[in-house]
């Protein structure tokens, strides 16, 4: 038996917009990011907070059509420049970071989480992380709307 392999999966944007805008759209879970979600998400609300650091969200992610994983997130600020979603109910932790670019700003998502072992394992390595990749596309271009608008 192996042990935990880790799932790392990212994808980044540059948007067209000040990162102070887009860390402040990230982190506006009432508004904002209600508006970002893709079909893939249902039964979102905020539990607690609702800005930045100390929000409580709850959503289900379809990832696929048999896998809904039931996410409750807490949010946190560690750097200026960041906010990290923790999910309550696996080892799912989310980073947004935003940086200047030459057009506005870069976003990049990273999402990390413990895959199963074995062949379990080499599937959800395997197809988990372009679905969860096609999703924050998805998100992301809702975001440049947004920020356009």
């Amino acid at each position: 038996m192996t042990g935990m392999a880790q799932v790392v999966v990212t994808t980044e944007k540059t948007l067209n917009a000040s990162p102070e805008r887009v860390l402040e759209a990230l982190g506006d879970y009432t508004g904002v990011r209600p508006r970002m979600l893709t079909e893939h998400f249902s039964e979102y609300e905020v539990r607690e907070g609702g800005q930045g650091e100390g929000t409580v969200v709850h959503w289900k992610l379809a990832a696929t059509s048999k896998r809904v994983r039931d996410c409750l997130i807490t949010v946190s600020t560690p750097g200026p420049n960041q906010l990290v979603e923790k999910d309550a109910n696996s080892s799912m932790v989310t980073t947004w970071t935003v940086s200047p670019a030459a057009e506005g700003a870069q976003v990049e998502i990273k999402t990390t989480w413990n895959g199963a072992g074995g062949i379990g394992g080499f599937f959800e390595r395997t197809f988990a992380p372009k679905g969860l990749q096609r999703i924050y596309d998805a998100q992301l271009a809702k975001l440049g709307s947004e920020l356009a608008g």
